[in-house]
């Protein structure tokens, strides 16, 4: 019996390297996050903001890819489009904070405000893995004062 679970435990860590492998492929880059901001921005200039709303918020869409998808808060902080959580949808967020207290959604707003686009680091869990990881979000102020975004686990 210990012996078939020895070679149990040595077949699955030989896997186990693979699995992180094929795991790493599927996380989005800083550029790729990046790209699909500006593809979601020029989607909204072209197309109006409802149409926009409901192309990002479709989970199998042109606005989902790998572990990247986009959202869009109001300047208020509400959401209003989410490509990984449509349950979302409505509710304003501005009084979310990570584990280390950090309101990242006003910060989003404020870096929004202040500087046009850029990037806000903090703390999030891994869909996948639950395991807490430290998170980038790239955002966008769009031309009706809304904000587009799209986070990368680092």
């Amino acid at each position: 019996m210990k012996r078939y679970f020895l070679s149990l435990a040595l077949a699955i860590s030989a896997f186990l390297p693979i699995a992180q492998v094929l795991a790493a492929n599927e996380h989005g880059s800083a550029e790729e996050a990046r790209a699909l901001v500006k593809k979601g921005i020029t989607y909204f200039k072209a197309n109006g903001a409802e149409k926009t709303y409901s192309a990002i918020s479709d989970p199998k869409g042109q606005f989902v890819d790998k572990d990247l998808y986009l959202f869009i808060f109001d300047a208020s902080g509400k959401t209003l489009a989410h490509g990984a959580n449509t349950k979302l949808i409505g509710k304003n967020l501005t009084d979310m904070k990570d584990i280390d207290n950090k309101y990242f959604i006003k910060e989003f707003l404020s870096v929004a405000d202040k500087k046009g686009k850029g990037w806000v680091d903090y703390k999030w869990p891994h869909p996948i893995t639950k395991n807490i990881e430290q998170k980038s979000t790239y955002i966008e102020k769009l031309d009706d004062g809304s904000i587009i975004g799209c986070g990368i686990y680092k």
